[in-house]
């Protein structure tokens, strides 16, 4: 059984999200060391990008300040592999635009991340009738590519998305950029439950994960629970105040969950 696999059949796993290189390479790593003591599960690597669109004003933010500092991809895996050597339990995952990716090299990157120990692959950008360029190079080195469903997405593409696809599918569970919200949309439950109906996949549910209540709600029907833009705006604050916020998390997902 891969890393993934096992995790998510432990338990419904936290998923936290951390921009590499914010607010420095030091800062984020230390974050990201307080997050797994903290009780994350998974970390996604966060690759800085100077037009991340999909991301709200706190990642936005994180991200161009990263790329100001000059961090790009070749630091996020050499940040990766520091943390993998240190936690061979942690499950780990590139979160990229293509861009960069693109830039580093489908295959080359795909061969490094599965040196470096890393669980898979989640394109942020990557259109289900163009991802086969990376789709191959990440099944040849035994890597999970993560694929997206919205909750515009209609049931034959979310079952065309998910096909042939493996370790979970990330749920976003509000239409628009990430973002901490007051609370989930009101038709939650049922948006999880149409996903799941088309895919066998774990169902994970990101977007809008703001505190403990959140968390709780999303591990009431989701099979695991991701949370990024409340995580990077208390890293700020410093490395003890994000793991402080981890465990408030953690709690909550082991309680509902």
């Amino acid at each position: 059984m891969d890393r993934l696999s096992d995790i998510f059949s432990k338990r419904k796993p936290l998923i936290v999200f951390t921009t590499a290189g914010y607010p420095s390479l030091e800062q984020s790593e230390a974050g990201m060391e307080q997050a797994i003591a903290a009780g994350a599960d998974i970390l996604e690597l966060g690759t800085p990008f100077s037009d991340p669109m999909a991301d709200g004003p706190v990642i936005a933010s994180a991200s161009r300040e990263a790329v100001q500092q000059g961090v790009g991809l070749p630091d996020v895996l050499k940040l990766a592999g520091r943390i993998r050597a240190r936690h061979p339990e942690t499950g780990l995952i590139l979160f990229s635009y293509m861009n960069p990716m693109l830039h580093y090299g489908y295959d080359a990157l795909c061969r490094d991340l599965e040196k470096i120990g890393v669980d898979g692959i989640l394109p942020v950008d990557l259109p289900l009738e163009e991802r086969s360029e990376l789709l191959e190079p990440c099944r040849a080195h035994n890597l999970h590519m993560i694929p997206l469903i919205s909750p515009l997405t209609p049931p034959d593409r979310v079952r065309r998305i998910t096909q042939g696809m493996s370790g979970f599918v990330y749920f976003i569970n509000v239409a628009g950029v990430t973002g901490a919200r007051k609370k989930l949309p009101d038709d939650f439950p049922e948006m999880i439950r149409a996903v799941k109906e088309q895919t066998g996949l774990p169902v994970a549910s990101g977007f809008g994960i703001a505190d403990p209540e959140t968390a709780a709600e999303a591990a009431r029907y989701a099979d695991g629970v991701i949370c990024g833009s409340a995580f990077v705006s208390r890293l700020k604050e410093g490395p003890d105040k994000a793991g402080a916020f981890v465990k408030s998390l953690a709690d909550a997902v082991r309680s509902a969950g």
